[in-house]
């Protein structure tokens, strides 16, 4: 009568492009996966911090170089909450995409998750950031750009991602170094 088996979509998902539409926004890697319900509730989530937070003036005055504006429109108290939304979606995407994959080909998916330490390291260093920023408002002029919660985001998330990423490579290797074989 009904057919209540779950679709099966023999369509390849790339992981990097699950990135990349997860780093252009909240939830288009979702989308780009097909798990439709998930990407929207993202958006949904990304649209409400997002206004909550007042970001967008923020970006707005930051392209802008008013800093101080960029820094005072910011509703702080919701603005922490969209690093974390943000790398929380870009790494979901990524490892959902792996596991259908798998998936597809008829195998195990892996009980390895990947770019966690990168994601954990973006969501820290894009906190930092926004709540830091006006350290170099105050402090040091010389990085001047870098005194917009927008900018000092971004830049932090990015460094302390990287750094996250090699930290977990370090571990991995060290495990594999530890056991003789591959961890």
């Amino acid at each position: 009568m009904f057919n209540l088996r779950k679709k099966q979509n023999n369509e390849y998902k790339s992981p990097v492009a699950a990135f990349l539409w997860s780093v252009t926004m909240v939830g288009f890697g979702q989308l780009y996966n097909g798990q439709y319900t998930f990407g929207f509730m993202l958006l949904a989530s990304e649209f409400t911090i997002n206004t909550l937070s007042n970001l967008n003036p923020s970006i707005h005055h930051s392209f802008h170089g008013d800093f101080i504006k960029a820094h005072d429109v910011v509703n702080y108290h919701w603005g922490l909450f969209y690093p974390s939304l943000y790398g929380f979606s870009i790494w979901q995407a990524y490892n959902r995409a792996i596991v259908m994959n798998y998936q597809k080909e008829g195998k195990e998916p892996p009980e390895k998750v990947y770019l966690t330490g990168f994601c954990i390291g973006l969501v820290v260093g894009m906190n930092l950031g926004v709540y830091w920023h006006h350290y170099f408002l105050d402090h040091i002029l010389l990085f001047k750009v870098l005194s917009s919660p927008v900018f000092n985001g971004i830049f932090l998330g990015i460094i302390v991602g990287f750094a996250g990423h090699l930290l977990e490579k370090l571990q991995s290797k060290l495990k594999v170094d530890e056991h003789g074989r591959k961890g």
